[in-house]
């Protein structure tokens, strides 16, 4: 225990805490298990620092910090360390890249069972299973999504413009008194071409330069090791794979077709249509459908987007088409926020939101023709920084969260 204390020490001592992630107080940290989870590089472990360093003193043995894929964990349990922990008095376990310790559902219940006063935060991948076919934690443990950064985000760290996040109801309510108070502290079309290509992952922050080498980095490693391991997907298939999202961040959205792109990375449709469900898991992509309550596990989706509009930018052999950045952007910014996406149809506006406020997306000559004589609906435009009552900057959605 003495070594795993020396490691807290170290990680809670140099973490910073000069900007926290608003998504710190998403998370309901008096349950008694918590499971942070996202894909690679948007801050689990950081925030899960950041808390303990902000909510304990730096010499409170009551609290440990680990991390599951350290060389510790070669020698010893997990159940066997909490078991020592909490005679040692502790109260909150905090376990980063749980995913990388075998069978750790079934050891994580029995600590949950056996230690009741024992509050416990694991972190772990995107596509961590909760119920893995041996233990089913789904009862016992409350899960959290972790988005990267939201467009406000990246500017209180890029420019250290410090704006408060906006409900999606007071936006579309008064958008252009919004507009006003954003513009009062920045020119935000400044900077929202600069976030589209880079600033999603918070890792832009440690070292821009190789950027883009680290979001290939984290695709590589999602593909060959977390969806061949957590998905079973066949070694000889993650060629095709990445081969899948290359041609993904080249096409735009409304020319989907599952059959041909089968065809092109050649892989029968059914296992295209699966490994198109574990991309999105692994919040690679983004499928859309036009009506979420009533899809099938691989059916079909209406309209693919890349989960984010920096994966277009890393992916793409030449610049990315701007209709199909614009909507990768909305949708993720959506989403991040808890909000309900769906495919709004040829006819009535790209996206549905909460299932029924209509939301077409465009540049600055986008007109209402395509949502016309529907009672409910927005234009989200690019390039503009004014908004009148239902022309909102596509910008704007970027502080939701």
């Amino acid at each position: 225990m003495d070594k795993l204390f020396e490691r807290h020490d170290e990680y809670i001592s140099t973490v910073s805490t000069d900007f926290v992630r608003g998504y710190i107080n998403k998370i309901d940290w008096t349950i008694r298990l918590i499971a942070i989870k996202g894909p690679k590089g948007v801050g689990k472990s950081t925030l899960m620092q950041q808390y303990i360093k902000l909510n304990f003193a730096p010499d409170d043995r009551h609290v440990l910090y680990c991390s599951a894929d350290t060389n510790y964990f070669t020698t010893h349990t997990l159940v066997d360390t909490a078991d020592r922990f909490c005679k040692l008095g502790g109260r909150y376990l905090f376990i980063d890249e749980i995913h990388k310790y075998e069978n750790w559902s079934r050891e994580i219940k029995e600590i949950y069972d056996l230690h009741r006063d024992l509050h416990i935060v694991i972190s772990g991948s995107s596509l961590l299973q909760i119920n893995d076919g041996q233990t089913d934690l789904s009862r016992r443990l409350t899960e959290y999504l972790m988005p990267g950064l939201s467009f406000r985000e990246y500017l209180c760290m890029e420019k250290g413009i410090h704006i408060d996040s906006i409900t999606l109801d007071d936006l579309l309510s008064s958008p252009n008194r919004f507009c006003i108070e954003v513009k009062k502290l920045c020119h935000p079309l400044e900077h929202f071409g600069d976030y589209l290509k880079a600033g999603y992952y918070p890792f832009y922050f440690e070292n821009k330069r190789i950027y883009q080498s680290r979001i290939e980095s984290v695709i590589n490693y999602i593909i060959d090791t977390e969806l061949t391991k957590f998905r079973s997907l066949e070694v000889g298939n993650c060629r095709n794979i990445k081969a899948l999202l290359q041609i993904l961040s080249q096409i735009v959205p409304y020319e989907v077709d599952i059959s041909k792109l089968s065809r092109t990375i050649g892989i029968q449709r059914p296992t295209t249509l699966k490994y198109l469900k574990h991309l999105e898991e692994a919040a690679l992509i983004r499928r859309l459908f036009t009506h979420l309550d009533t899809i099938s596990d691989l059916q079909k989706p209406d309209k693919i987007l890349l989960d984010n509009s920096n994966l277009l930018y890393t992916l793409s052999d030449m610049p990315p088409e701007i209709g199909t950045v614009r909507e990768t952007f909305f949708c993720n910014q959506l989403h991040s926020a808890e909000h309900r996406v769906e495919y709004g149809g040829i006819k009535t506006g790209d996206f549905r939101i909460d299932r029924d406020l209509i939301v077409e997306v465009g540049g600055p000559d986008k007109s209402f023709k395509q949502v016309q004589g529907e009672t409910n609906a927005f234009l989200a435009v690019d390039d503009i920084d004014n908004a009148t009552a239902r022309r909102i900057p596509l910008w704007a959605f970027g502080f939701l969260f």
